[in-house]
């Protein structure tokens, strides 16, 4: 026999089909939930069901995350997944990535699609953000005039601060006309110049907080030029204005915290300012003062007038000192020269005596040396015609005439001969 299959094969083929078909990767299948099991591991398994058919679903635990909240059989629920082959047990069956309640289904495929056009418009990027006065004047709401959004807001702006002006636009906030309501009262309020503009309404379902996921309040939001708070349902709602607006408050209240700055914790906070500006001023006038009082002192040390009176006291004590030692100076020499008057004859007497006695011993060695004295020893002096002394024989020529001086007087005489003497 030909071409005989094995069960594995067969399923394998199967699901490969089911993988090929692009469809089957991402369907939406609507029904009623039967035969609904968690199971200990985490998965969800049920199965979907209308008058027509059944299909057997499972959610793996991976999936749950995205799941709001707890299936229960016999609850009309929109199932997004793909449908393929279990290969084991060659059944198909729809593998469910996100379940939503029937009727928000739609609603919810369509607030995604339209936030992620206008993320990929750039209306969500924090640069087109326009930062909130820190402190307002003037106060814009766009809600429904009736409702606890609207007396939340008000209570909580006035107990905040007394003095604050609170413009509201009465819009529609549900049903039929209110995305064109919202955008009017953007508009009016942001024409009239206010200084922040809250968007906003209580809780609700999906269906009752639509008009704020509307692409024309997105835009409205988007081109006004006041900054805009949203405050749309409670802290778990999110809607497209939420993105698009310059800052989303989880409340309607907890808006009119971030809007309206505290008019008694800035007068605290300007007291608190105030208390140490003063403190910081008597420092600093303290410093001041006492710098000034060290200036004031050194001006007068240094002052023209302080300086010739200290020099002038300065003179004077010279002036005495000079004095005392002059007349200490002067009774000294007095007592000195009486002193020296008293002992001059002896001193006179004592220096006549010392220079007679030096003049003797002058006058024996003048005798030493005076050339009269040694002729009168035998000695005698030979000088040439020039009167220069002749010592040598070397300056002595026979038949020259020399003079010799002896004690008496001198003799003339001529050289007969030299002759040299050895010793």
């Amino acid at each position: 026999m030909k071409n005989v299959y094995s069960v594995g094969q067969v399923n394998k083929y199967i699901q490969n089909m089911f993988t090929q078909d692009f469809m089957l990767r991402r369907i939406y299948v609507r029904g009623e939930v039967s035969n609904c099991k968690y199971h200990t591991s985490g998965h969800i398994y049920f199965s979907l069901k209308d008058e027509t058919g059944s299909i057997a679903c499972v959610m793996f635990a991976g999936n749950r995350k995205g799941l709001a909240f707890q299936m229960k059989n016999g609850q009309s629920v929109i199932v997004l997944g793909s449908v393929s082959v279990y290969e084991r047990d060659g059944r198909y069956q729809l593998y469910a990535g996100e379940i939503l309640l029937d009727g928000v289904g739609l609603l919810y495929e369509k607030y995604e699609a339209l936030k992620k056009e206008l993320e990929e418009m750039g209306m969500f990027a924090d640069e087109y953000k326009q930062p909130l006065k820190p402190y307002i004047k003037r106060l814009g709401i766009v809600t429904a005039p009736t409702g606890a959004a609207v007396r939340d807001i008000m209570n909580i702006a006035y107990r905040r601060n007394p003095y604050i002006q609170l413009i509201l636009y009465p819009a529609l906030v549900q049903g039929e006309g209110a995305a064109l309501s919202i955008v009017k009262g953007i508009e009016a309020l942001d024409a009239a110049g206010v200084d922040t503009i809250i968007v906003g309404r209580g809780g609700g379902s999906i269906e009752d907080l639509w008009a704020f996921n509307e692409e024309i309040v997105a835009r409205a939001i988007f081109e006004c030029s006041t900054p805009i708070i949203s405050a749309v349902g409670h802290e778990t709602d999110f809607t497209i204005a939420d993105f698009v607006a310059d800052l989303r408050a989880p409340t309607p209240s907890a808006a009119a915290e971030l809007a309206v700055a505290d008019i008694r914790a800035v007068q605290e906070r300007m007291k608190a300012y105030a208390g140490k500006l003063t403190r910081d001023m008597l420092t600093q006038l303290a410093v001041y003062r006492q710098r000034m009082e060290h200036l004031q002192h050194r001006l007068r040390d240094l002052s023209p007038q302080q300086q010739i009176r200290e020099k002038r006291m300065h003179l004077m004590e010279r002036e005495e000192k000079l004095q005392r030692l002059m007349e200490q100076r002067v009774g000294e020499c007095k007592h000195e020269t009486e002193r020296l008057w008293q002992q001059l004859p002896m001193l006179m007497e004592q220096r006549i005596s010392n220079a007679r006695h030096e003049l003797q011993l002058m006058i024996e060695r003048l005798k030493g040396q005076s050339p009269l004295d040694k002729l009168n020893q035998g000695y005698s002096y030979t000088a040439d015609t020039q009167g220069r002394a002749v010592t040598r024989i070397s300056q002595a020529i026979p038949g020259q005439e020399l003079t010799v001086y002896v004690a008496d007087g001198r003799i003339h005489t001529q050289v007969i001969d030299v002759q040299e003497t050895e010793f």
